[in-house]
């Protein structure tokens, strides 16, 4: 019935192209999480480094407390210079350890290696008074030294073999003999940096050719409990816990690691002040490290910089608070939900919520995955990888994102390349920024439809005789500019048929003035036409004329057509009906004819004048059509009262008075109905015309 429109066709490909990028955001999207979650799964480098990161943060976030069980003694620069440059004298370090013992220390605790003969002759004096103290000494796992002359203690495994577990050495250097048999412990200065250098865990318990010694820490606390030994469970995993007789048990990880609690502050005394009277030191715990410039070992710690000594205080306050932080079992599976979670809320959400509203989401999300990881570390003590989380958030937020705005680009670009040509740039931009205005698909709505047609092609036809080519760009010459007229009054333009056009208003996008603006459009078009044939007037081509109908009424607008080819337009008695009226237009002797609903709707803006009720042929049912102009309306009135009774006598005396009346501006209607009259009036008149050509 109607060509196509290759735009129309198009539109659908269009539209199919963005519904698919729906599933490939979700894909893309999950790709990115699953990427995420990879990297967390494997961990490299620079996830790692992140995650202590976070960590650290944590660590770093207690308050600090002065400790009441362990205390610092300094070998810094102000005891250097009373005794001398190091190493001193073992007697100088004996007299420290009497005096440590007068001051009733609880244990005096040294990681300081002692491996070879004091030049002093100093050791005798130092393993007397380690012999009288309760005292811990230190020494260190090596690499260099193949000979495992390490001092061993006694331990006892439950559940299996935890060799393969800890931190390994091939040796160890031993401190002297004399020394370690007086002291009443010995144990490894060993600690174990994280791949970025800080040190934020202990290993309590390291493995020596195939021998297992304790730390330093783990030997004090064994020597301030007066235990002969300590305990190590195992799992199928590794290292469980460690437990000192009266102590609580140590949770550890795999490689008898314990996470170190940076809370604690420590009171801090200079050798060289250990003769003052105010030094109390009753039932504490004294560890004494080396502070002087060049000599003191400096730690990477969360809370920055520490001495070495310092790092086993720590350690030892750690386990004598029983509140080591932990990484529980289930930490990486939590982690790993919550990536899944956004994930949900980003694909779910993405599409539905603005930008604003996701970016508001997105600040709530890392917020709560912060505040989460903050309230599990200050109730628990659970250390949860806030960092990564929060960044990977931050990630699949931001893809989606990204796919969003990529998507409504894309949207944007087909919709204008699509539109373009057939709507004006105010409701392509309309439809750009809101494309679910676009209803693909059998859709009812009011809608009103113009059709508009060449009144004198026959004459336009012969004057180009057989120049084809002539009478082609003439035609779009015309077409553009009645195209204009409907693009820029947001008309959307539905198919050329020869030398016919069809448009219609309130699709695909919204209009509530529809009725107004088809016949403002209708208007405009009379007067670029009048415009137009004064150009053409000049080139010597006969003028145009155009006959137009509008109609406003419920129809179908969709895609209409076969599996092999789609139309966007509209379909319904209310479309036809409008093409009848365009037809009408020339036995009516006017130029635009109106269906009696959009009458209705522009009544209160433009002069609407009644013509008539016909019944279009094809139809029994009559309606009244309706034109625009001027008359003398109390004269109008009178004569359609006339005429519908089926007085066409008086109709058309008063059909003579205004045709020829100056003020009335559609008197060549009043003459086509006047030879309608001189006709006679019908055998069965019931006020209904019935035309019998369309």
């Amino acid at each position: 019935m109607f060509s196509m429109n290759p735009y129309k066709t198009a539109l659908l490909h269009a539209w199919t192209t963005l519904r698919k990028l729906g599933p490939w955001s979700v894909a893309w999207v999950s790709i990115t999480a699953l990427l995420l979650i990879a990297l967390k799964i494997h961990n490299p480098a620079p996830v790692e480094s992140l995650r202590l990161k976070g960590f650290d943060m944590l660590l770093a976030s207690d308050p600090e407390v002065l400790s009441e069980q362990v205390v610092v003694l300094d070998l810094g620069e102000k005891s250097m210079e009373r005794i001398g440059q190091w190493p001193w004298d073992r007697r100088e370090l004996a007299h420290i350890v009497a005096r440590l013992r007068e001051l009733k220390a609880a244990v005096v605790v040294m990681p300081i290696l002692m491996t070879e003969k004091d030049r002093l002759g100093g050791d005798d004096a130092l393993s007397k008074e380690l012999a009288k103290t309760p005292s811990v000494i230190a020494q260190a796992p090596t690499n260099q030294n193949k000979k495992p002359d390490a001092v061993r203690r006694g331990v006892a495994v439950i559940g299996g073999d935890p060799y393969t577990y800890l931190f390994t050495w091939p040796g160890a250097l031993a401190p002297r003999p004399e020394l370690a048999q007086n002291a009443s412990g010995v144990g490894t200065a060993a600690v174990a940096p994280e791949l970025d250098g800080v040190v934020r865990r202990m290993p309590l318990i390291v493995n020596v050719a195939k021998e297992y010694y304790p730390n330093i820490t783990l030997e004090t606390l064994r020597v301030f409990t007066g235990e002969k030994s300590y305990q190590v469970k195992m799992n199928d995993t590794g290292i469980e816990k460690v437990r000192v007789a009266g102590q609580p048990i140590i949770d550890t990880d795999a490689n008898a690691r314990i996470w170190l609690r940076w809370s604690k502050t420590f009171q801090r005394i200079e050798a060289s002040d250990l003769g003052k009277k105010d030094v109390d030191l009753k039932d504490k715990i004294v560890v004494v490290g080396l502070t002087a410039e060049g000599l003191g070992g400096i730690i990477a710690t969360p809370r920055g910089e520490m001495w070495a000594h310092d790092l086993q205080a720590i350690s030892l306050q750690t386990m004598l608070d029983g509140n080591s932080p932990s990484r529980p079992w289930w930490s990486d599976l939590a982690e790993i939900a919550v990536i899944v979670l956004v994930t949900a809320l980003v694909i779910v959400l993405m599409p539905r919520l603005p930008i604003w509203a996701m970016a508001v989401l997105l600040i709530a999300t890392v917020g709560a995955v912060v505040q989460a990881g903050l309230q599990m570390w200050m109730h628990w003590s659970f250390l949860l990888d806030i960092y990564f989380v929060a960044a990977a958030t931050v990630v699949i937020y931001g893809h989606g994102l990204f796919v969003r705005f990529a998507r409504e680009f894309l949207q944007k670009q087909q919709i204008k390349k699509q539109f373009g040509t057939y709507l004006s740039p105010a409701l392509v931009a309309k439809l750009q920024k809101n494309p679910e205005m676009l209803q693909l698909g059998g859709d009812e709505r009011e809608l009103s439809i113009m059709f508009t047609d060449v009144r004198g092609f026959t004459t336009i036809s012969e004057h180009y005789g057989k120049d084809v080519q002539g009478l082609t760009k003439i035609m779009n010459r015309y077409m553009t500019a009645m195209t204009a007229k409907i693009i820029e009054n947001n008309g959307t333009l539905d198919k050329y048929i020869g030398d016919a056009q069809m448009a219609f208003w309130n699709a695909p996008v919204d209009e509530p003035r529809h009725a107004h603006q088809a016949v403002k459009t209708a208007l405009s078009m009379m007067e670029s036409l009048d415009e137009f044939n004064k150009e053409i007037s000049a080139e010597g081509i006969p003028p145009f004329g155009m006959g137009l109908g509008i109609n406003t009424a419920a129809v179908v607008v969709g895609n209409m057509g076969s599996s092999q080819r789609f139309d966007y337009t509209c379909l319904g008695d209310g479309v036809n009906l409008a093409s009848r009226l365009e037809g009408q237009s020339k036995p009516y002797g006017v130029k635009i004819i109106l269906g009696q609903r959009t009458a209705e709707l522009v009544k209160d803006e433009y002069s609407v004048i009644e013509l008539d009720c016909i019944a279009v042929k094809g139809k029994n049912i009559g309606v009244k059509i309706y034109t625009l102009g001027e008359t003398v309306k109390y004269k109008h009135n009178n004569y359609l009262e006339a005429y519908y009774r089926g007085d066409w006598k008086r109709a058309r005396k008063i059909a003579e008075e205004l045709s020829e009346d100056s003020k009335v501006t559609i008197q060549d209607y009043y003459k086509k109905m006047i030879e309608r009259f001189d006709e006679g009036l019908p055998a069965e008149w019931d006020g209904t015309y019935r035309a019998t050509s369309k």
